[in-house]
């Protein structure tokens, strides 16, 4: 599995992130949000982790088998929702287990975040869950979904040198910025690059910099 390596600097800045105190503290925020994604098209699931020790997310490459606008995107495991699910975290937890052969617990799920628009305008729900430490799952891609499993530490997400962002104009000149992640195996942008830093902001309160944000208009001349 890929994955950048050496801690560096920053690493201890992340490292307490997975303890009991961090999740009780993440799951109130999240239960208070009230984000309840009933309505959510679709999910997926955000997972964290621990690689020897250290926190870190998992991400999936979409294969290129699948064909469409995200075909060999980086992603998180997730899809659309399906008449038996019963909430967006029966939908995340089953896309999960059909994509990478791992059966979550509902127990390790702690809440969700709030629903993003996707580029084709279908609601998804982020679900929160721990894995735990990756070297006790097994984990068996399916390889008409998934291309490569790796993990970004949180440490790395955190620095800045792998922070960066995409600014987009309109056609009527209004811009907005959207963050990307950097210097890993492969670049994280787009709605999972906006999912992971809703995450940091989750787990890491006034320890990441947000890259996300909706410039002011300028006055007309």
């Amino acid at each position: 599995m890929a994955g950048p390596g050496g801690a560096g600097a920053g690493a201890a800045d992340a490292g307490d992130v997975l303890s009991g105190g961090s999740e009780r503290r993440c799951r109130a925020r999240l239960a208070a949000g009230g984000a309840g994604g009933a309505a959510a098209a679709a999910a997926v699931l955000v997972p964290l982790c621990s690689v020897r020790g250290r926190p870190a997310l998992l991400f999936t490459l979409r294969s290129r088998r699948l064909g469409g606008p995200h075909s060999g995107d980086v992603s998180f495991p997730g899809g659309r929702r399906d008449p038996a699910d019963a909430d967006a975290v029966a939908t995340a937890l089953r896309e999960t287990r059909e994509e990478l052969g791992v059966a979550v617990a509902a127990a390790s799920v702690w809440g969700q975040l709030r629903t993003l628009p996707d580029r084709q305008g279908m609601t998804i729900a982020p679900v929160v869950a721990n894995l735990g430490p990756l070297e006790a799952l097994t984990l068996t891609p399916n390889p008409d979904e998934v291309e490569e499993v790796f993990t970004l530490p949180l440490a790395h997400l955190l620095r800045e040198e792998n922070q960066g962002y995409t600014h987009f104009r309109t056609a009527t000149g209004y811009g907005y910025t959207l963050p990307v992640f950097l210097n890993g195996p492969h670049r994280v942008w787009g709605l999972t690059a906006i999912i992971t830093e809703l995450t940091l902001e989750l787990l890491l309160p006034g320890r990441y910099c947000k890259k996300t944000h909706v410039p002011p208009r300028k006055p007309v001349a």
